[in-house]
């Protein structure tokens, strides 16, 4: 049974799944598909052309889909597509894509933001991602699944991270983090692997131990260049899926250069 609190402001244009919970003084523009069992709580406002994915929920005062932060965006059509099953809390922000980054924000399923959280245009999220309270994303920002943003911590735009990395509180990280890394600082060092998250997903302990040698390998040697030790590591480690995971992460082109120990 879909429930709409009678202030509630629909759109004539929006569509609203079965099973729908759309609290008082919410605004939903006529753009907007929410999937079944979408609940906003109350003063949300969604904006665009924005999908959100069913069973999701949005605390108040979220302003999800408006108008992307970006100064160069001149009112070109483009989207917000909010997957599955996430929790969005308090103040939280998203904006759609820009032209120039391909039209699209995409963030995947099963994911916690905090409050006052912000996801910028042509940002594209994974799945089972946190981020914690006031972190920030940049435009054009790569989040792969299973990652920890904590509070307070910033991204730049452009950067990528990788699978099961964890960022620390307050970090400002400028450079690509590659999958299971760990970062902290004011201007954030690669500190080590995420060997909490790993175990939290059930990694074996072999696999483990191969991805410590093979981090020290990469990023503890003196031999060769970054992406030569990185290259090597990916021949020497063939049968172990997460170094080979690291590897290919490290060796496709970015735009950015990689968080590196202190």
């Amino acid at each position: 049974m879909t429930l709409i609190h009678p202030s509630a402001v629909i759109e004539p244009g929006a569509v609203v799944g079965e099973g729908c919970k759309i609290g008082p003084f919410c605004h939903v523009e006529a753009g907007v598909v929410l999937g079944p069992d979408v609940e906003l709580k109350s003063h949300v406002v969604v904006a665009g052309n924005t999908e959100i994915g069913a069973g999701t929920i949005i605390w108040p005062f979220a302003s999800i889909g408006h108008q992307p932060q970006d100064l160069k965006y001149r009112g070109e059509d483009s989207r917000l597509v909010v997957g599955r099953n996430n929790r969005i809390r308090e103040h939280a922000t998203m904006n759609p894509g820009t032209e120039g980054g391909g039209g699209i924000t995409k963030v995947g399923d099963g994911n916690l933001f905090m409050m006052s959280i912000h996801v910028g245009h042509d940002c594209q999220l994974g799945s089972n991602i946190v981020m914690a309270n006031n972190a920030t994303l940049g435009g054009h920002v790569v989040v792969e699944d299973d990652v920890i943003i904590g509070g307070l911590a910033g991204v730049h735009q452009f950067c990528r991270i990788g699978r099961g990395a964890m960022i620390g509180f307050l970090a400002a990280v400028s450079a690509d983090v590659v999958p299971y890394g760990t970062v902290a600082g004011e201007r954030a060092n690669l500190a080590g692997l995420n060997l909490v998250g790993l175990k939290r997903r059930g990694a074996e302990r072999t696999a483990v131990n191969g991805l410590r040698a093979a981090f020290r390998d990469i990023f503890e040697s003196d031999a060769g260049e970054l992406l030569q030790r990185a290259t090597a590591a990916k021949a020497a480690y063939a049968d172990n899926e997460l170094v080979q995971e690291l590897a290919d992460f490290m060796l496709v082109a970015s735009q950015r250069n990689f968080t590196l120990p202190g």
